[in-house]
């Protein structure tokens, strides 16, 4: 999706992840999506992607993903190289509790706790508007 100065989503695209074509599709595909967005936005020069699992501190390969191709892999990196800018790669449920702390219902509290329940399940902590992600990056 392309969001505004204010938030607001100006564009937003959703597409099957085809997760059993593998990996490299699915690299491809988000590189498609993100083309296609970048029409609407040609000065963005970053792109942030909230995924199931999170990025090994000590690998930078993506883990605990419920799409198993993505583990042991080194998304944010394929996908550097694949759009030719930076990418900022976070956990799903940490991006939505993030945002929900400073943008949605838990402004102005001091902890927010977000929970994500779809084909897997997922948790977001944010305390003091930063979020806190713990020694393994699986602290919600």
């Amino acid at each position: 999706m392309v969001l505004g100065e204010d938030h607001a989503i100006l564009r937003r695209v959703r597409v099957a992840t085809e997760r059993e074509r593998g990996y490299e599709w699915i690299v491809a595909r988000v590189g498609a999506v993100v083309a296609d967005l970048l029409a609407d936005a040609p000065e963005c020069d970053v792109v942030g992607i909230g995924t199931p699992g999170s990025v090994s501190r000590r690998t930078g390969t993506l883990k605990n993903s419920n799409t198993l191709c993505l583990n042991g892999r080194p998304l944010a990196a394929d996908l550097e190289a694949h759009l030719g800018m930076p990418v900022r790669l976070e956990n799903d449920a940490n991006c939505f509790a993030l945002a929900e702390a400073l943008l949605g219902a838990g402004r102005g509290h001091e902890v927010i706790f977000g929970v994500i329940l779809g084909t897997g399940v997922g948790g977001g902590l944010v305390v003091r508007g930063r979020l806190w992600s713990g020694p393994q990056d699986i602290a919600g």
